[in-house]
This record gives structure tokens, C-alpha cells and sequence, in this order.
């Protein structure tokens, strides 16, 4: 059984109010994400919390690992179809600094070659499937060990 966060209650408000910025315009082939997809897909990921990691897991019932849990929540959410690999993921969609971060972006770890990936949830946090043996969480961009890594945003 997943374990619900107690503070999801107050999050969910939070993390619909910070998702009204709109996107800088990338040319006409781009589409961003509506600002209440972006809502729909962070408080999803939330709920997700708890969920077990498996390697190659993309599924509530089989457990998830990064880039699983991402095409499951976009898929889901927004109907968007990420690529499977981190590899494949610093790659999609567009790029987005730091100012601009907003909820359902995503958060792509390691320069050159990317090792992990999660889904920005608002106020300085992400929800990523991080190991074996370990569940799906909510982290800190700013905690001690993710805060010396490289790391780049994407907005699908």
C-alpha cells in the first residue's frame, strides 16, 4: 500500500498557484504544456510517492524506475509519450532555467551523460524513483547530495 504524504494537502494548493507563469515563446513547432496539465501531472507524481522502484519498472502495480515514472505520469496526464531512457530525456522537449522552472518540468541529473531524472513538483523539490531496494520520493533539489550534481530542466 502506498503511503499518502501528510503534507500533500497543503501542497496541492501551493503547487496550483505557482503554475500559472507562462512559458517564453519557443517558435511555432513548440507546444508547451498547459499550465493545469503541468498541475495535473506534479500532484500525480506526488501521489506516487511510496510506490516501489524496479529497474525497468513503468507501472503503479510493477513499481517504477526514473524514466518510468515519468512516461507513466506524462502518458497519463497529459497524453504525452516521453522517451524511455535518462539519455533520451535530456533530449526532449525544450530547455528551461532555473528562473523559469515551473511545476512538470523535468529535472535531468549529470552533465555530459545524464544518470537520473525526476518531475519539479514546486518550491525547490522533485519526485524521483532513486534506487533499488528503494520507493518512489520526494526530494530536494537543494539537499546535500543532489545539490552537487549537475543539473538541467526540460519542459516537454
Amino acid at each position: 500500500m502506498r503511503r499518502v504524504l501528510p503534507c500533500l494537502a497543503l501542497t496541492i494548493p501551493l503547487l496550483i498557484a505557482g503554475c500559472g507563469s507562462t512559458p517564453p515563446s519557443r517558435g511555432p513547432a513548440y507546444r508547451s504544456l498547459s499550465a493545469e496539465q503541468s498541475s495535473d501531472i506534479a500532484i500525480h507524481a506526488l501521489g506516487l510517492v511510496g510506490t516501489p522502484y524496479r529497474y525497468g519498472g513503468n507501472t503503479p502495480e510493477s513499481g517504477f524506475d526514473c524514466s518510468g515514472l515519468i512516461g507513466y505520469v506524462y502518458k497519463s496526464r497529459a497524453g504525452v509519450a516521453p522517451p524511455r531512457t535518462v539519455a533520451q530525456l535530456s533530449g526532449f522537449g525544450q530547455p528551461v532555467s532555473t528562473r523559469e522552472l515551473r511545476t512538470g518540468d523535468l529535472v535531468i541529473f549529470g552533465s555530459g551523460r545524464p544518470f537520473h531524472a525526476g518531475i519539479y513538483v514546486g518550491e525547490g523539490r522533485f519526485v524521483h524513483a532513486p534506487s533499488t531496494g528503494g520507493t518512489v520520493r520526494l526530494d530536494r533539489l537543494d539537499n546535500r547530495y543532489w545539490a552537487r550534481q549537475s543539473t538541467t530542466f526540460r519542459r516537454p
